[in-house]
């Protein structure tokens, strides 16, 4: 591995370090409905967004709810002093993207078949603290 490359690739891993993310993947639900609750918690802090999550009746909010606990979780992971109370996380970005599609085949009249596309998706969580964002802008800001 070139210098460069190592440069590069420490830098990505120190970049990792304030990054708190969660993935759920071929989640059996179709991205559309998924993406309706997701833009609902997008950029909302994470109490809010758990409260709207578990009191929702749709059945994508119980999956981004679990979501969401698991990103917090792996937030304290990665910050063992701190305190959840002190913290003012917020859901930063949420990507509802396709995944695979399994294909059906259902009767159709006349002898014919209609296709039946059963839809997933991959469900991309990322949560940050808005101290530790303006802690970064003002050191940044006064170099």
């Amino acid at each position: 591995m070139s210098a460069s490359k190592k440069q590069a690739a420490d830098a990505r891993k120190e970049a990792n370090k304030t990054v708190y993310m969660a993935r759920l993947v071929d989640n059996p639900t179709s991205p559309r409905k998924t993406r309706i609750m997701a833009n609902v918690i997008r950029g909302k802090n994470v109490d809010y967004a758990m409260s709207v999550l578990k009191y929702s009746r749709r059945e994508s909010a119980e999956k981004l709810l679990k979501l969401l606990k698991s990103a917090v979780a792996n937030w304290q992971v990665k910050n063992e002093g701190a305190r959840l109370e002190n913290a003012d996380l917020y859901v930063k970005t949420i990507m509802v993207d396709g995944g695979r599609m399994l294909k059906r085949i259902r009767t159709a009249p006349q002898g014919r078949a209609n296709r039946i596309r059963k839809r997933s998706n991959h469900i991309t969580l990322v949560i940050a603290d808005r101290n530790e964002e303006n802690n970064n802008t003002n050191t940044e800001s006064q170099n």
